[in-house]
């Protein structure tokens, strides 16, 4: 579970460099939209872990507040490039 965590979080990095380096704003958006994603599933393996009694409550709200303000920055994001096309 922490493995897909990681590999959700490093994928996020690189599907925002992707996407910028594309120079076209809807492929930017894609990626984006790509990235929300693995945010989302960042948060589904953090409610499993809180389940199984891997983490406690405190890491839970910790890592979904993280995850939280990510998604509220990268949905301003692909606002942004929606404006643009």
């Amino acid at each position: 579970m922490i493995q897909n965590i990681r590999r959700a979080g490093r994928s996020s990095t690189r599907n925002i460099a992707e996407g910028f380096g594309r120079h076209h704003h809807k492929e930017n958006m894609q990626f984006c939209r790509i990235l929300r994603g693995s945010l989302h599933e960042i948060i589904e393996d953090l409610n499993i872990l809180l389940d199984e009694e891997n983490i406690n409550e405190v890491k839970f709200n910790e890592g979904k507040l993280l995850v939280s303000k990510a998604l509220k920055s990268l949905n301003g994001y692909i606002k942004y490039l929606g404006s643009l096309v």
